[in-house]
């Protein structure tokens, strides 16, 4: 079955190589030969330009919503339907026996990345599975609190909600400045809020409406020293900076990794502190035997393994670029639309530009003309995808330019704006 099975990848990789033009493994080998530090790289288009031939993406629309889900490389989309079609020649053995064992390699890369311990990384489906395994899996009773702000994601939000109703809990939240430069003031504000009843926390680490990045590390251990457990919502950290465990310094913490590790759709990680895992309940029954093993969290059933094995194809391409040089070019692509509209008049951004408090994720509103209208008009006009938010707090184009971005797409965007600006949506039936 051995020969069958190296057959079979070699016939993959063959057809893999077919499809990319170049082939990754000479990508790889030509971005990461180039010299030069992470900023200089970040502005090197000779760089990005092989990047961004890695992706199978269609070119006539423009794609500035990569925060929500991203596409692959095309890599990792072959090594994923080379995985479901060797699983499909005889599941019980080739999905089981063969492929789900290699999980362990997956997740034992991803601690690795991560800064952890493999038997604190669960694979997930995404990070709203691995937060909700945190949210419902602690006991809580009628009449404690958990505190989170205004801001965090609209799932989380409704999943403590649902604990409302059904346990008697009491939700609390509060607002955060939008943008903020004072570390110490968020962590001042969690402080705030806390009460004697306040049993769990939930933030995020960046804000998915606005890109903020929150003081996770302040906020956990004001936290810990209380004796409230902090959950940290890392949907759109792992990948899009760089960071470890150790910066965060979090007992509980989920992500997707198919938004900025560019993994397969429907993959995410949970990392549980290892000596948290035993109290913490799973979201689906495990048996006694599995209290203490992270494992019980993957508990769900009947599930593909083919999308977490390609996994380890999208953290190979990751870090062939560069956990810097990525993070780099992302900034860098974020002012680079960002900065031109600045100087334009109404123009206000909702995230702030200095490095350590955002990265890719910018929000951006022209005042005097509404956000929905803007989004309709980009798509309706331009064929640009980007995300109108309406918040109660605010309102703006959230742009996710990612690692595929060109530059001239980019200026497209600039351009729509800009026209937008100066003339206004006339005819909001056509746009």
């Amino acid at each position: 079955m051995m020969i069958g099975r190296r057959s079979f990848l070699q016939a993959a990789g063959a057809m893999g190589a077919a499809l990319v033009p170049g082939a990754i493994p000479r990508t790889l080998e030509a971005i990461t030969g180039i010299r030069g530090s992470a900023r200089e790289i970040a502005r090197d288009e000779s760089f990005w330009l092989r990047v961004q031939q890695a992706f199978s993406i269609d070119r006539s629309l423009i794609n500035l919503n990569s925060g929500g889900v991203s596409p692959s490389p095309a890599i990792v989309q072959e090594a994923m339907k080379g995985h479901l079609d060797y699983s499909n020649e005889a599941p019980v053995y080739t999905m089981w026996r063969i492929l789900e064992p290699q999980r362990e390699g997956v997740r034992q890369r991803l601690a690795r990345a991560f800064g952890c311990d493999a038997e604190e990384v669960a694979l997930t489906r995404n990070s709203s599975e691995g937060l909700q395994i945190c949210q419902l899996g602690f006991d809580l009773k009628a009449g404690d609190e958990v505190l989170t702000t205004t801001q965090d994601y609209g799932r989380m939000i409704t999943t403590f909600k649902q604990r409302e109703r059904r346990d008697g809990i009491r939700l609390v939240q509060f607002p955060v400045p939008i943008p903020s430069e004072d570390p110490d003031e968020i962590v001042r504000l969690f402080e705030s809020h806390i009460t004697p009843k306040t049993r769990l926390i939930l933030m995020c680490h960046m804000i998915n409406i606005t890109g903020q990045i929150l003081p996770v590390k302040g906020v956990v251990q004001m936290a810990r020293a209380r004796g409230i457990p902090v959950i940290v919502d890392g949907a759109h950290t792992f990948g899009h900076f760089d960071f470890t465990i150790e910066d965060l310094d979090c007992d509980y913490y989920a992500t997707s990794l198919h938004k900025w590790l560019l993994a397969p759709h429907g993959t995410g990680m949970l990392y549980v502190r290892r000596d948290k895992v035993g109290g913490l309940w799973p979201l689906m029954a495990a048996p006694e035997g599995m209290d203490e093993d992270i494992r019980k969290f993957e508990e769900i059933g009947t599930h593909p393994a083919a999308n977490y094995i390609a996994i380890a194809e999208a953290l190979t391409f990751h870090q062939g670029i560069g956990a810097k040089r990525k993070e780099e070019r992302l900034r860098y692509l974020r002012d680079y639309w960002a900065k031109p509209l600045l100087e334009r008049d109404r123009v206000r951004l909702h995230t702030s530009l200095k490095p350590e408090y955002s990265c890719c994720i910018g929000t951006v509103q022209i005042e005097g003309v509404d956000t929905t209208d803007v989004g309709t008009y980009l798509w309706n006009a331009h064929r640009i995808i980007a995300t109108p938010i309406k918040h109660p707090e605010f309102e703006g184009l959230r742009v996710t330019a990612n690692v595929f971005t060109t530059l001239e797409e980019l200026d497209r965007f600039v351009d729509a704006m800009e026209y937008i600006i100066a003339h206004g949506i006339a005819d909001k039936a056509d746009s």
